[in-house]
């Protein structure tokens, strides 16, 4: 179960979207698997796509028909077959998907952006089972339709994770609404995962992508569960234009930075639910790190702690066992840590200093930090004023299990 994560409640709409999900049989009989996205005339959108060599060709496609600058009118997305290492013929099968929904819903493939999730290297034949639902899809329709539609994005996700937020803007209501998913295979570069980020705001431009930008270096750049990549992981944020009369096309507008805020605070909860919701995980583990020389010096050493195995199955016993911290944080690469200036906390309690046990720290200190369900590390490294944090959870009995039975 999802650690301290509850099902998404009291979602909103937001204007110039409509979603359906649809059960297509592309893995499974009776899965909610398609889920088409519908954007009003006059929308814009950006997306960061993953920076793995094998992409796979919804990623390809996706990204080739954004730079072609088609406003985009559609988004279609399967769960079940990754259309990964599927070589031509699954980007025969990526195009013809988009042809199948430009002609149902009106428009060119090239405005279609398609987008694909679960078992990499099986053939496909995901256009003929789009083409099928088509029908049902387009009739769905509708405004109101968020919840289910992160529901039909999972894979081995326990739970939904969708959130909405408001803000006043110009005088006027702005509604942000997204959704995500995934609980493996997670590791900032894109961080399996995907995410839809919509609003009625008029981000256009240059400053939509620069939002974009700026909300994934603080939220889905910043987690991992196993430190796996995706070949398929996308993050796209919509803007309709529905609710400001003026658009915001510069990131020096004043209110770009309000509106970037609202943003990121939504991808934040979306990055941090897919950690809480971390194949098997039973922790969540914020990991903050601060006197660095440098913010990739502190991702350095934060990035080295939450890949340890041996840091994430103590976490998992709620061992308090520090010594593996120090091991970390030592072979993290940084060649010239001066070990007597570093301190360590668990939760509020500090268990180094001066390169050695804090004279203060007790086992029961450690151990009731341990047994919560959040575990917050924090390390001062003493030589800067830099700081970074990024999420993570621990690694259970429950994660090789879910792994070992994937394709089953």
């Amino acid at each position: 179960m999802a650690v301290g994560l509850l099902p998404p409640h009291d979602l909103l709409p937001v204007s110039g979207l409509r979603l359906a999900v649809a059960e297509g049989g592309v893995r499974y009989a009776g899965r909610r698997d398609l889920t088409l996205i519908t954007l009003a005339e006059g929308s814009e959108v950006a997306g960061v796509f993953t920076r793995n060599r094998f992409s796979a060709a919804p990623v390809i496609v996706a990204q080739r028909h954004l730079s072609a600058g088609t406003p985009v009118r559609a988004l279609i997305i399967n769960t079940g077959n990754a259309n990964a290492g599927t070589g031509a013929a699954g980007m025969q099968a990526a195009e013809n998907s988009c042809r199948s929904v430009a002609t149902a819903l009106g428009g060119t493939p090239e405005s279609i952006l398609p987008f694909s999730t679960g078992v990499i290297g099986e053939p496909v034949d995901l256009a003929e089972k789009i083409s099928k639902a088509l029908p049902v899809l387009t009739a769905r329709l509708d405004e109101n339709n968020w919840e289910i539609a992160a529901a039909a994005i999972m894979t081995t996700d326990t739970i939904p994770k969708a959130c909405s937020r408001q803000i006043d803007l110009d005088g006027q209501r702005v509604t942000i609404t997204g959704m995500a998913k995934g609980s493996g295979m997670i590791r900032p570069d894109m961080a399996t995962m995907l995410a839809y980020i919509g609003t009625d705001a008029a981000l256009r431009g240059a400053a939509l992508q620069q939002c974009l930008q700026d909300a994934l270096a603080q939220s889905f750049n910043r987690i991992t569960v196993d430190g796996d990549t995706s070949t398929n992981d996308a993050c796209i944020l919509m803007a309709t234009g529905r609710s400001l009369t003026k658009a915001v096309t510069q990131v020096d507008d004043p209110r770009y930075a309000p509106l970037c805020a609202a943003i990121t605070e939504v991808a934040q909860f979306l990055a941090q639910a897919i950690v809480r919701d971390g194949e098997g995980a039973s922790k969540f583990i914020p990991i903050h790190i601060s006197g660095g020389r440098s913010q990739e010096e502190c991702l350095q050493v934060a990035y080295r702690m939450a890949h340890s195995p041996l840091i994430k199955t103590a976490f998992f016993a709620s061992d308090p066992n520090w010594g593996r911290l120090l091991a970390a944080i030592g072979s993290a690469g940084v060649g010239d840590l001066e070990v007597d200036l570093i301190q360590v906390w668990l939760g509020d309690a500090r268990i180094v200093r001066d390169g050695a046990r804090d004279p203060d720290y007790t086992e029961a200190a450690g151990q009731a930090v341990m047994a919560g369900e959040e575990i917050p590390v924090r390390v001062d490294l003493g030589r800067g004023i830099a700081t970074a944090t990024i999420w993570t959870c621990d690694l259970s009995y429950d994660y090789v299990r879910i792994n070992a039975d994937y394709r089953s």
